[in-house]
């Protein structure tokens, strides 16, 4: 996956993002690029309008790198070079100044009135859903849509909140009456992974991208012929090495009382959602008289019973 990875984030496979895909890619991305890289995202990401109004030249001497690491951050952020890039933040600076209401950007205190943590919270599942979307890469979920509505087997990895994401990916494609296991026990889910051939597929979630326990089955069933899948929020972290098709996650801020988990969790349901309805739109047929025979199923579970 190395090198369509490469590709994606570069200016030279499809479209440049639009400006509010800009600002997800500058979140999503900045944690694994160069400290210098990181600077001149920063930039552009805090003031849009002002960074618009800059040469090249200006912006690597307002951040106090290079003209050549100014051009690669563009081009880590899908821009074929810094003039698109600066066409999008003057686009990000006009959405901003549109009437927009302002951002919530503190961090939750230990003495917050539980109104304010409603607030900041909210805002930032919104703000992580609206990066999230802004960022996936619709191609890849309508690959991935395709090999999962096709599967023969799904297998699904994830360990501690990704586990509970992987859960609830299996339990919606079973009701729609395809073959899901999710594995949370790293080793039943290696030993699973062997039985995988050609016509399987394995997804894999792992917000770091880079957990032991989630990466070492995929490569199991990458390597037993399965179409492999990871949602992630580090799509150039180890995971991408054995993944068919990466579908990338963004998310909120981490604080000390908010660990990366709570938002990456989020960001992951939202794609499940995404792959689920995909799914039962591909297999309708099948999908919506399984789905009918499991609420039935189940109907007389959510009704008082009658004598």
């Amino acid at each position: 996956m190395t090198n369509d990875l490469k590709e994606s984030f570069s200016g030279s496979a499809g479209a440049p993002p639009a400006p509010a895909a800009l600002a997800a890619k500058v979140r999503t991305l900045a944690p694994s690029m160069t400290r210098s890289m990181q600077r001149v995202a920063e930039a552009v990401a805090g003031d849009p309008a002002g960074c618009a109004a800059l040469t090249v030249t200006g912006l690597a001497e307002l951040t106090g790198t290079s003209e050549a690491t100014v051009v690669r951050t563009a081009r880590l952020l899908g821009y074929p070079g810094y003039r698109d890039l600066r066409l999008a933040l003057a686009g990000l600076a006009a959405q901003q100044q549109s009437g927009r209401a302002p951002a919530v950007t503190a961090d939750i205190a230990v003495d917050d009135p539980i109104a304010d943590v409603v607030a900041k919270l909210a805002y930032d599942e919104q703000q992580t859903l609206a990066d999230t979307a802004a960022a996936l890469d619709t191609v890849q979920l309508g690959a991935a849509v395709s090999v999962l509505a096709a599967a023969r087997r799904i297998d699904i990895y994830g360990v501690g909140a990704s586990s509970l994401v992987g859960q609830d990916l299996a339990q919606k494609l079973l009701r729609i009456g395809l073959i899901a296991h999710a594995h949370t026990d790293p080793h039943l889910a290696v030993t699973n992974a062997v039985q995988l051939r050609s016509g399987d597929a394995a997804v894999a979630i792992t917000h770091s991208g880079s957990t032991g326990d989630v990466i070492e089955p995929l490569r199991v069933a990458f390597d037993r012929g399965a179409t492999t899948i990871a949602i992630t929020g580090r799509p150039d972290g180890p995971i991408s090495q054995y993944a068919d098709h990466l579908l990338t996650t963004s998310t909120a801020r981490e604080s000390e009382l908010r660990p990366a988990a709570m938002s990456s969790r989020t960001s992951q349901l939202l794609v499940v959602d995404c792959l689920f309805i995909g799914i039962a739109q591909r297999t309708y047929e099948t999908a919506a008289p399984a789905l009918s025979a499991s609420y039935e199923a189940l109907a007389h579970r959510h009704n008082p019973r009658t004598r």
